[in-house]
């Protein structure tokens, strides 16, 4: 079963004619760890946004469950790179302020309870509820972005780029955090994870499509079977992996020399 459909997507911002993306299409299945591949600036991110429902195809058709995208949704879930975060708000009342749209009839006592039990699916301690996210460090504030996320039971997840600006320990700590949730789910939720970093996405992805430089289309799209998955410390010794990483760094070195990008 499909979630998404993509059919001949093309996208420009307003007021410009400079194209962003270029006549993608392709289909992502439920359950799928999708990583959206590409070199900074080709449109990982736009594209992510049009899954979400935040912008919208200049051109083509996309479909979330055979259904024409045409606003967010809370069966749509996104994680950003900057935690998206109220500062004014304890991490507890930002999860509420999410779960207040998705469980209108439950009391405020109710959703405090799924708040609480979401920061400790994700490893945080239940007084995490009431801090501030500016005495949270940047691991647990993105903990904290997940767990809001995860707390309304979106069908799927869309993380942009989410480990991106945090430490080598902490970013692989919440990689593996991500795959555990993704694994011991009993119905396997559909991940799109955008990163420009290859060996994440050999890590985390049963799928990895790669983008060409803007105006993108895809270049590459390659499924990583389960019996091929290896764990963080066979990474970079397993001849497999070795083998598609080096492949994905000569398609997109390939593109970027055609397309003689700087």
């Amino acid at each position: 079963m499909r979630d998404f459909k993509l059919k001949n997507i093309s996208f420009s911002y307003q007021n410009s004619d400079k194209l962003v993306l270029d006549d993608i299409s392709t289909e992502i299945n439920s359950g799928e760890f999708v990583c959206v591949l590409g070199k900074s600036g080709c449109g990982k991110s736009t594209l992510l946004k049009l899954l979400a429902g935040l912008n919208f195809p200049t051109k083509g058709e996309l479909f979330f469950e055979d259904v024409i995208i045409k606003s967010a949704s809370l069966d749509r879930g996104v994680v950003f790179q900057d935690y998206g975060l109220f500062p004014w708000m304890t991490a507890g009342e930002n999860i509420v302020l999410a779960l207040k749209e998705r469980f209108k009839e439950k009391k405020k006592s109710e959703l405090k309870e799924i708040a609480i039990e979401s920061l400790r699916k994700v490893g945080l301690d239940s007084k995490v509820y009431n801090t501030l996210p500016k005495h949270l460090s940047g691991g647990m504030q993105q903990r904290v972005a997940i767990a809001q996320v995860l707390s309304v039971n979106p069908k799927v997840l869309l993380m942009d780029e989410p480990f991106g600006a945090l430490d080598a320990v902490t970013r692989a700590k919440l990689q593996d955090l991500t795959l555990e949730l993704w694994n011991k789910s009993e119905v396997k939720k559909t991940v799109v994870f955008i990163t420009h970093d290859i060996d994440e996405a050999i890590y985390l992805a049963n799928r990895v499509i790669v983008l060409g430089q803007s105006p993108s289309n895809i270049i590459c799209d390659k499924k990583i079977d389960a019996s091929e998955k290896v764990n963080r410390e066979e990474l970079f010794t397993n001849e497999k992996m070795i083998t598609l990483r080096n492949d994905l760094i000569q398609i997109i070195n390939k593109d970027i020399s055609e397309k003689n990008v700087e």
